[in-house]
């Protein structure tokens, strides 16, 4: 059972993900009723779609140019907000959507692999990206926004909050500016607030896109919850945290707020030995 070896690997909590089979749902609630495993969020969607047989978190997008399928995003995030009291926590990550232009971030990354980055033909492209980004967002911000308004009454009724995760590739929503932006507007706001994903910020990082010490003092204090996982240098990421030093969680950590839950966000691909030795790594230095 899936809360019984999280909780044999160490784990008090989980997150309920995206990739959650809804056939194990019920099971887990079971497992939460009977206090086994704790929960501190649930990730859009959950349940997921039951039309897509993958885990696919963005397989609908509120910054869609189709109309039917934001509102697919907007419904199937309403349904993760009813289902999120059911275990017990008040978070739900979400992603955003995407800027509708070529995605040039896995080139980008393919370069600096290659070791091209701050070459010219390197910066050149990254320009390319950030001038075609800028010019895609205000579009795709005002369907962020008209999706954000219609679940602001969902997540008042269920006393659900909602954190905007930080993205790994460029084109994605929101960027930097974005997040700061969007976190402004709502400051009134108490059902919305940043999630912090530690691996994504660190490929953008690599990439010369952004700096993660910055970003993460920003939107600190509108956090409510990080994921961790570590990133093979430039953007192998959701490895075990402390594994590769590609992410300075020694240097970060100190930035959060007290109580901010920090969920792993590991690879399936990951083997339970080196995730025992992470743990242990993780105990070490941040449990004293």
């Amino acid at each position: 059972m899936l809360a019984e070896e999280a909780r044999d690997l160490g784990f008090e909590w989980i997150e309920v993900s995206h990739g959650t089979k809804i056939s194990l749902l019920p099971g887990l609630l079971e497992a939460v009723a009977a206090r086994e495993i704790k929960v501190s969020s649930v990730h859009n969607f959950c349940p997921p779609p039951v039309e897509v047989l993958m885990d696919a978190p963005d397989v609908y997008e509120f910054t869609s140019p189709k109309a039917w399928e934001r509102n697919r995003a907007i419904l199937l995030t309403q349904k993760t907000l009813a289902m999120a009291p059911r275990f017990g926590t008040d978070r739900v990550v979400i992603h955003l959507g995407s800027a509708r232009v070529r995605s040039i971030t896995d080139k980008l990354e393919a370069m600096a692999r290659g070791g091209q980055l701050y070459s010219r033909d390197y910066c050149n492209l990254k320009l390319k990206l950030v001038a075609q980004r800028e010019a895609a967002s205000a579009q795709a911000l005002e369907y962020v926004r008209i999706a954000l308004d219609q679940l602001l009454p969902v997540c008042e009724k269920e006393g659900v909050r909602l954190g905007i995760e930080t993205r790994s590739h460029y084109e994605q929503i929101p960027n930097q500016r974005e997040m700061l932006l969007l976190l402004d507007e709502y400051k009134d706001c108490p059902w919305i607030g940043s999630w912090h994903d530690f691996g994504h910020v660190q490929r953008q990082a690599n990439l010369a896109l952004l700096d993660p010490g910055l970003y993460l003092s920003q939107i600190a204090p509108r956090l409510l919850g990080c994921h961790v996982h570590d990133v093979q240098w430039p953007m192998k990421d959701h490895r075990a945290p402390l594994s590769t030093g590609g992410v300075a969680l020694e240097k970060w950590l100190p930035l959060l707020p007290p109580g901010v839950p920090l969920i792993w966000e590991l690879s399936p691909g990951i083997r339970r030995d080196d995730l025992v030795v992470a743990l242990s790594r993780w105990q070490e230095k941040f449990s004293a």
